[in-house]
């Protein structure tokens, strides 16, 4: 029986170390931006460019409604496109670390998550002149030893509080409604909307529908909220 109880305890345990490991709104493991501060503020988020061709179709998007974003690039497809990365900050949109490869951070050592952080900067700063200063664990995951690293780096780490599964094959008005569900029933939330714009299996993963999402959301949303970029909230 107490071996029972024990088995059941590490379990639990287990289950409650991986939730606060993946969970974005998690704070277990140090302070973590995770929404806006004020309610009327949206901040549109998008991970894992730069992404040729669908980067530029969303900057389309986004300076057709004179809306700007927060891109966290992954540095080996800055280095790919560098060009795409410039016109991003051209466009007045903040550019952030997403690491060079977008591997599990839980599982590398110190060196290799210092690596993958140091290198992907690197990256954005060659290409575009900007020195990141926020920065955006691969899957969500990090551990004690990941958020210690980034802000030795100098870095912020942010998280979101708006999940729209735009990685999913699934047709646009999915991703908005999922975002929908989630602003619409917390109407104090500040939302930070996690979206993608790439892949990290490489570069040309279709992102039209979350091209397509991104501009119902404006649209849907352009009266209730002031869009910033994370550097603005």
């Amino acid at each position: 029986m107490l071996a029972q109880f024990a088995i059941a305890g590490a379990t639990a345990g287990a289950g409650w170390l991986a939730y606060h490991c993946y969970a974005p709104t998690s704070q277990l493991w140090g302070a973590t931006i995770t929404h806006c501060p004020e309610a009327a503020h949206l901040a549109l988020t998008y991970d894992d460019g730069p992404n040729d061709p669908y980067t530029l179709h969303l900057l389309d998007v986004l300076g057709r409604h004179d809306v700007k974003a927060t891109f966290f690039l992954i540095g080996e497809f800055v280095r790919a496109r560098p060009e795409i990365a410039r016109t991003i900050v051209q466009a007045g949109h903040l550019v952030a670390n997403h690491t060079a490869t977008h591997p599990n951070l839980l599982f590398l050592s110190k060196q290799k998550i210092a690596e993958q952080i140091s290198d992907c900067s690197k990256a954005i700063a060659d290409a575009t002149g900007i020195e990141p200063q926020f920065f955006r664990p691969p899957f969500g995951a990090r551990r004690p030893t990941v958020f210690r690293i980034v802000r030795e780096q100098g870095l912020t780490p942010v998280m979101w509080n708006v999940t729209c599964f735009d990685w999913r094959s699934t047709a646009a008005d999915r991703i908005e409604r999922h975002a929908q569900a989630r602003i619409d029933g917390h109407p104090s939330l500040g939302p930070i909307i996690l979206l993608h714009d790439g892949g990290h299996t490489g570069m040309g993963v279709d992102r039209s529908r979350s091209v397509q999402a991104s501009e119902g959301l404006i649209r849907r949303y352009q009266d209730r909220f002031r869009f910033r970029r994370i550097d603005q909230i």
